[in-house]
């Protein structure tokens, strides 16, 4: 298997946070907040930090089940919206909404361009069978170069582009974690 289970989750978090800083900037003007960025980030995270334990502990034979599902995504961001409309904090639900979304949205593409469409079942898990992940997925070649492009590639870009703009924005989402690692 070619799919590193530590690499790629790791592309979520900054497609997430790309996603969200871009709808807040659009929405507001202004970069993300501390609270909201880290929410997005979160949200983003989630699907992994649901299904990767239980697939490395040998639990399920592959790492996108339950929290990849739309049969548990949609009610999980519905009830967070929920919550965070009650509560007055509706831009928090938005982070956690378009963090969670983009981490499925993201997933598929692969799947769709490679033709791969069977990989797909994991959106409808448990009602549809969720094949092992065949890995990285070729994109295309450079004839000159002799040079096989793969989503790993395209996924590094987003990676720096995400890292680029988290850094230009101050590093949002870094203080809470700061202040609770000082026990303030």
């Amino acid at each position: 298997m070619s799919y590193s289970p530590l690499v790629q989750p790791v592309v979520h978090l900054a497609v997430g946070y790309i996603c969200y800083a871009l709808y807040t900037r659009w929405r507001t003007g202004r970069i993300p907040t501390e609270t909201a960025a880290l929410v997005a980030i979160a949200g983003a995270a989630l699907p992994d930090l649901l299904d990767k334990p239980i697939w490395l502990a040998g639990l399920v034979d592959v790492g996108r089940t339950i929290g990849h599902s739309l049969l548990f995504a949609i009610p999980v961001v519905a009830a967070v919206w929920l919550v965070s409309r009650v509560r007055g904090q509706q831009a928090l639900g938005i982070a956690f909404a378009i963090g969670y979304g983009t981490h499925i949205a993201t997933d598929i593409p692969w799947h769709v361009l490679s033709g791969d469409f069977h990989e797909l079942g994991f959106l409808l898990w448990p009602l549809t069978p969720m094949p092992e992940y065949t890995g990285t997925k070729p994109l295309g070649t450079v004839p000159a170069l002799e040079i096989t492009v793969t989503t790993l590639w395209l996924e590094a870009v987003i990676l720096v582009a995400g890292i680029a703009l988290w850094r230009a924005d101050g590093y949002p989402g870094t203080e809470p974690i700061v202040r609770a690692a000082r026990g303030e």
